[in-house]
């Protein structure tokens, strides 16, 4: 099968998306160590003592196929202010997941992950053809949950014990998802909420 999922940049007003290198750690690490990030215990953001694996991990389902990170990049400043990536990639279905993002906090509520979204839905929907795109967030992620709410996804369900976390609790996953079929409503109101913060 041809290759999906191709290194491409997606250029906004606020922010430009760039595909993750191993050049971009310290970064990174600036964007998770404004308000300590990795302590919110539900989310995988990366900590000093787990960068490299979290940069790895990221490119080798890159290599695989599954996925294509990106550092998010305030186009003021030029400084990376988070990432995000595609992943679970199922091109054979026209499907896949947008996920493991984190914002420096300081960018919590700007506007910046209603740009990232529309940015990441547009290009899915309209370029690569998907006819669905997931997200998943761990049940305590209230502050998760709602965001993908309020991009227009609608919940799926819940899968019980999806996950084993690090401590030997087990996580359930909220899963969401928008279809082809809603992405033209949702596209117009992630233009709508854009231009409140013009």
């Amino acid at each position: 099968m041809q290759e999906w999922l191709k290194d491409v940049e997606l250029d906004g007003k606020l922010v430009k998306l760039r595909p993750m290198t191993t050049a971009d750690k310290e970064g990174l690490l600036n964007a998770s160590s404004d308000g300590k990030l990795w302590e919110l215990w539900y989310t995988s953001v990366p900590s000093a003592a787990s960068i490299d694996q979290y940069i790895q991990k990221a490119l080798d389902e890159k290599n695989n196929g599954k996925g294509l990170p990106f550092v998010v990049i305030n186009k003021n400043s030029g400084d990376i202010i988070g990432a995000t990536r595609y992943c679970n990639a199922a091109p054979e279905h026209r499907r896949l997941e947008i996920g493991y993002t984190y914002y420096a906090r300081h960018y919590q509520r700007t506007g910046v992950n209603r740009e990232c979204k529309y940015l990441l839905l547009q290009y899915a929907f309209e370029v690569l053809n998907c006819i669905a795109v997931e997200f998943r967030t761990n049940w305590f992620n209230q502050p998760s949950r709602t965001a993908i709410a309020k991009l227009g996804a609608k919940q799926d369900g819940i899968l019980r014990n999806h996950q084993i976390n690090p401590d030997g609790s087990f996580r359930d996953t909220v899963v969401f998802s928008i279809t082809n079929q809603e992405w033209t409503g949702v596209k117009r109101s992630l233009i709508y909420g854009m231009e409140q913060y013009k």
